[in-house]
């Protein structure tokens, strides 16, 4: 199989498909890669890396995409990208249809094979190549909401984890899931005063293992998420349902009560958020103010520190690439049910349920999509 790797053109964005060391892997399977020229210089490698490990550079993304039968990226496709999307091709990368409409319908009128990595699953119903991400959005959650509360970002003044003789910032964490645990275990470190919202019991006992007294479990009802956030002075929104929107758990009532100069940081944006007054930003102008809150939504969170994120998400995505390269897509699905929960858009219709349910398109069972 001819797998193309196009350079991410997202904002601020530098992390890549492929880095060298898994694009020799995929060429000792017998495949061949083709690069676009400078893809990975974000994280430091250049052409005559991935040369040296067998790749062929192309000057443009037009030539990837023409010449590929599989893409490999990071982020969803910008219209520009769909534009160049060919029947029968094969992209695999992040998606997050639910929330993005006109992506699905350019998707869906591109007839291409869309297998989303936030979808695909594993034996324990967990997401594994959304969880890379996860642990780095929900790390960096606490850096940027600490920034956030520094007065020179309209926040209230106030050092995360305080000072002897000065109280510590209270965070609340609304999930308790990948981007929660990796946010309470960054917030614990620097002192702050932390507490968790979850539905589960299940993840409220897990939590309270992990962390012990460290933090304070809250089992999710309306009442305690709106005490909680009001007395918050950061607030991190880290909610899934996987494939769907999400819900939107803090109202614009709510922000408006909040303390001001607080802030929240919403890790479930790129599914549309999960507070109301929540809209994407970007790393370029990541912050903006709704009654005195800092809100920071920027959708591509760990782009900032690409190199970290572009190694852990290959860690996870290259088994997967490598099974359809090496079986064909309809062969790698079949035998891997998980994989086949990726499946989101097969050749002009819907096959993810909770995509088709947000958005009104009619819903065909990814098998039936692909006996068809």
């Amino acid at each position: 199989m001819l797998i193309g790797v196009p350079k991410e053109i997202k904002n601020h964005e530098y992390r890549v498909g492929m880095v060298p060391g898994s694009v020799r892997e995929l060429i000792s399977h017998g495949h061949q890669v083709i690069v676009e020229t400078n893809a990975g210089i974000g994280i430091g490698f250049s052409d005559e890396d991935y040369q040296a490990v067998g790749a062929e550079i192309r000057n443009t993304a037009e030539d990837v995409f023409a010449e590929a039968d599989m893409i490999v990226k990071v982020k969803e496709p910008l219209a520009e990208e769909r534009a160049k999307l060919r029947e029968d091709q094969i992209l695999f990368t992040y998606l997050h249809l639910a929330p993005d409409l006109p992506q699905t319908q350019d998707l869906i009128k591109s007839k291409a094979v869309c297998i989303a990595y936030e979808t695909v699953t594993s034996n324990n119903g967990s997401l594994p190549l959304l969880a890379p991400m996860s642990e780095v959005a929900g790390r960096m959650s606490i850096q940027a909401g600490a920034q956030c509360l520094e007065k020179s970002r309209h926040g209230r003044g106030m050092l995360l984890g305080g000072v002897p003789g000065v109280a510590p910032a209270k965070v609340v964490i609304i999930g308790g899931g990948v981007v929660g645990s990796n946010a309470a275990q960054m917030a614990i470190g620097m002192g702050a005063q932390v507490v968790i919202l979850d539905r589960s019991i299940d993840v409220l006992r897990r939590l309270d293992a992990q962390f012990g007294a460290q933090v304070q479990t809250v089992f999710s009802s309306k009442d305690a998420l709106e005490q909680h956030v009001l007395s918050a002075d950061l607030v991190i929104g880290g909610v899934l349902i996987p494939g769907a929107a999400a819900p939107k758990l803090v109202t614009a009532d709510m922000i408006k009560n909040m303390k001001p100069g607080s802030a929240v940081v919403d890790v479930a944006i790129d599914q549309g958020g999960c507070f109301e007054t929540s809209k994407a930003t970007t790393h370029a102008e990541p912050t903006y103010l709704v009654d005195e809150v800092v809100h920071y939504c920027v959708a591509n969170m760990p782009g900032a520190v690409p190199r970290t994120s572009t190694f852990a998400l290959n860690n996870a995505t290259l088994p997967f690439i490598i099974s359809i390269a090496n079986k064909g897509y309809k062969a790698a699905l079949i035998s891997d049910k998980h994989l086949m929960n990726g499946l989101n858009v097969h050749k002009g219709v819907v096959t993810n349920q909770s995509v088709a349910e947000n958005l009104g398109f009619e819903f065909v069972n990814p098998a039936d999509a692909i006996e068809a």
